[in-house]
């Protein structure tokens, strides 16, 4: 079973027609925690507010649990839950007034939905008469969670919820993911950070409106073609000047206090050579090895594909 597919679907945005979705293509399962992993610009949010019904696309059709989209918007809004990127409740409200009223909207109440809330409500409670203007980041996430669930929706969007929140926030939003899924609930959330990836069951790589590739954090990372390695040197700038003009070179990225890289004829004897290269270019304290490709390792290579 599926609750949501996505099937040639485009959205163009004015004059100049800039293409957000360009031809996009998905499914996600009942019961899955999908990501849309992609930078700025991507056309994640463009998905997102099309499947939410808050845009018409230009091509193409979708459907939430077998809803469309288009057709049927009312039914859908009813059945879904949707935290976009930038925190949208009422600034002046309370956290208590605010849980409340998103209840109401849907003809529900806190009381009987408070079980679906509960782990994560606990952890605002005590800050249920302060206004959510004046909440702190993490504390403002887990308030608009708490929102888009109290009607207990089939399927909750997500957009970017963790950008801009410290790391200890974001490992507990993760967390409480993990928590929701066990409910039968499916999750899709988008973000532009790639260790997030390998958080959920399967994922799409985007980039300027396009899915470059679709599976699993695992078979994503295993389809890897070839070798990937780090190195790094007393001088880093220097060394990748120094590797960038090399011949043999196939690829080499920053990461982190590393350059990733890989070669072009990738054997003992080409490795050997890389070495010699950097020792006549007078690279010190030189340290290669072989590296296990990350996600991001992946979508810069796509990207080059």
């Amino acid at each position: 079973m599926q609750a949501v597919t996505l099937t040639n679907i485009s959205k163009v945005y004015g004059k100049e027609k800039k293409v957000a979705v360009d031809n996009v293509s998905l499914s996600i399962s009942k019961g899955k925690l999908f990501g849309i992993i992609g930078p700025d610009g991507a056309g994640k949010t463009s998905i997102f507010r099309m499947l939410t019904t808050l845009l018409l696309p230009d091509s193409g059709t979708a459907t939430v649990n077998g809803l469309d989209v288009v057709k049927d918007y009312k039914k859908i809004r009813n059945s879904i839950g949707y935290m976009p990127g930038k925190f949208s409740l009422y600034q002046d409200l309370s956290v208590e007034e605010n849980l409340h009223f998103f209840a109401t909207v849907f003809g529900t109440t806190v009381t009987e939905n408070y079980e679906l809330i509960k782990d994560i409500y606990i952890q605002i409670e005590p800050f249920k008469k302060r206004r959510a203007g004046k909440l702190s980041g993490g504390m403002k996430q887990k308030l608009a969670l708490c929102c888009a669930l109290i009607h207990k929706p089939e399927v909750l969007f997500l957009d970017e919820p963790t950008t801009g929140v410290d790391p200890v926030s974001r490992k507990e939003f993760w967390e409480m993911l993990n928590r929701l899924k066990q409910q039968h609930i499916t999750i899709v959330v988008s973000t532009p950070y790639m260790d997030e990836a390998t958080l959920c069951d399967n994922i799409a790589l985007m980039q300027n409106g396009r899915i470059l590739s679709i599976d699993t954090p695992g078979n994503i990372i295993r389809s890897y073609p070839g070798k990937l390695y780090k190195i790094k040197s007393r001088k880093i700038y220097d060394l990748l000047k120094d590797l960038n003009n090399y011949p043999g070179m196939l690829t080499c990225n920053t990461f982190g206090e590393y350059l990733h890289l890989s070669l072009r004829n990738d054997d003992e004897r080409s490795r050997n050579a890389l070495l010699t290269y950097l020792k006549d270019a007078g690279q010190q304290d030189v340290a290669f090895s072989e590296v296990t490709p990350s996600i991001e390792d992946c979508f810069i290579k796509l990207l080059k594909n």
